[in-house]
């Protein structure tokens, strides 16, 4: 298994950043933009996990809308705790699951086996007959699921450097807006075409059809996806040396080689680290305050159209928050302006959740979803600047990201009581609880930033001193190295 340290790839290395002057620069970047392709290409199929990830998670919101409720006897809060009870498992299962991912260093083989194993669960789910059958299904659901989010972002995050990142997880995540227009168009022609099928109501389709297709893709997905840079099969010799040396010309260095941290380490860091925790309470108000994404279908269903068109209409504001999520990852990536893409898209949210709260307006109101929907996007860009605040250590990145993560989704708990059905049709008392937990999240994130900017500031003037000192190593020249290795290792953050 192959690491930076290797003799054989180091000579590798070597080779590729020292071609002849004049020659280097486009032999390097011709076989750096070939590996780009080939890795992209193969990461694309993270888009097909995660919008089936996401379709047999909120399958249950469309199902609601073709009876649901009625046929497995839900009455008062069930329904609500049946979507939250997936998020009660999900928090279980999210930081063993990335320290089983880091330990075994095999995402081709740990992400697909999560997929089969939910796939199933969600064909199960549909031959449920009452609520404590879909109470345990949901469970053990949110339980596999877990190790896949924060497992996807952890694997991109090892392939591409930090001005690379917000994109591509962009791209791999905009399955969530992906999931939520096709999830609806394909549970429109269910719900509609199936009833009664073999003796079985539509809603129930909808769980055997999404599940089966979720099993078959997830066979596919074992042949295709990627491992991390040391130890993917398809790849050559150069080009595997090639993806380690970028990442450490990207100032991941050789905190990033395998072994260099172990995962133990890597939780006692992370849970000792009070950015994580910043970050963690931040993210799970910005999880609350997006509540409304599990039940858009609902919300939709306010414009007072029947099932098909309301399931219909579901999937325009998806497409477009879909347009604004490439612009704006792309720019900030460009830019480097994380938190600012970060507040432009809340903001433009939290004008949504208004308009909703005080208008009953169908024009205005479903103007009012497509703006909703593209805040999303602002938590896409929030995932590229977390894992770049922990660039180096591998392990605790893993662990961070899934702890976040995991903490995160209480607010996903909360989020799901939010929008009771005594609330309806105007539900503004919910959107004012959304607009609260997103104007808060906004200030923590701005908070951090400030920190971090600070931190660079420091980085900039100790890296600036370093070179007023004489070239000889006296004492007060090894201490100052020290304390600027100390600071290096918080590797200059994009906000």
């Amino acid at each position: 298994m192959a690491t930076p340290s290797d003799p054989t790839v180091a000579d590798t290395i070597d080779t590729i950043n020292d071609f002849p002057k004049g020659v280097c620069c486009r032999t390097r970047d011709d076989l750096e933009k070939r590996l780009l392709r080939k890795l992209d290409l193969r990461m694309s199929i993270l888009l097909i996990l995660y919008t089936l990830n996401l379709i047999d998670r909120t399958n249950i919101s469309n199902a609601r809308l073709q009876g649901f409720e009625k046929d497995l006897h839900l009455h008062g809060q069930q329904y609500a705790t049946t979507l939250s009870i997936l998020l009660v498992g999900y928090i279980i299962m999210q930081v063993p699951g990335n320290m089983f991912l880091h330990w075994l260093e095999r995402p081709s083989v740990i992400i697909p086996c999560c997929m089969l194993v939910w796939g199933t669960i969600s064909v199960l789910a549909g031959t449920t007959k009452n609520y404590t059958g879909i109470l345990v299904a949901r469970f053990f659901l949110g339980f596999a699921e877990a190790p896949f989010f924060p497992g996807m972002i952890f694997l991109v995050s090892k392939w591409y450097k930090r001005d690379e990142l917000a994109l591509r997880i962009a791209l791999v995540t905009s399955g969530s807006f992906l999931s939520s227009a096709f999830g609806s168009l394909l549970a429109s022609g269910i719900l509609h075409g199936m009833q009664d099928k073999l003796g079985q109501a539509a809603w129930r389709w909808l769980f055997y059809i999404e599940g089966g297709i979720t099993i078959l893709v997830a066979i596919c997905a074992i042949f295709v996806l990627p491992d991390f840079p040391h130890n993917t099969r398809w790849m050559s010799p150069e080009e595997r040396a090639l993806a380690v040396s970028r990442l450490v010309e990207d100032g991941y260095s050789k905190a990033d080689e395998v072994g260099k941290q172990t995962t133990m380490q890597g939780v006692w860091d992370a849970v000792s680290d009070w950015k994580v925790w910043w970050f963690s309470v931040a993210d799970m108000l910005q999880i609350m305050g997006c509540s409304f994404f599990i039940y858009f279908p609902t919300l939709c269903a306010t414009l007072g159209y029947d099932t098909t068109v309301t399931l219909l209409l579901c999937a325009p504001p998806w497409v477009f928050a879909a347009i604004v999520a490439f612009c704006l990852t792309w720019y900030s990536d460009k830019k480097q302006k994380r938190y600012k893409c970060f507040v432009i898209s809340n903001a433009f949210g939290v004008f949504a959740f208004t308009v909703s709260a005080i208008t009953m307006n169908k024009v205005a109101r479903y103007i009012s979803l497509f703006l909703m929907a593209q805040i999303l996007t602002g938590n896409m860009v929030l995932l590229g600047w977390i894992s770049n605040t922990f660039a180096r250590e591998p392990a605790k990145r893993a662990i961070a990201i899934a702890l976040m993560n995991a903490l995160g989704q209480i607010g996903g708990i909360i989020g799901s009581y939010v929008w009771p059905s005594k609330w309806g049709p105007t539900y503004r008392y919910s959107y004012i609880i959304c607009i609260a937990a997103i104007g808060v999240s906004t200030g923590m994130f701005g908070g951090m930033y400030l920190y971090l900017k600070h931190l660079n500031e420091q980085i900039e003037r100790n890296e600036r001193d370093f070179v007023h000192f004489p070239e000889h190593p006296t004492q007060e020249k090894m201490d100052f190295m020290k304390k600027l290795a100390c600071n290096a290792m918080v590797s200059k953050v994009y906000g």
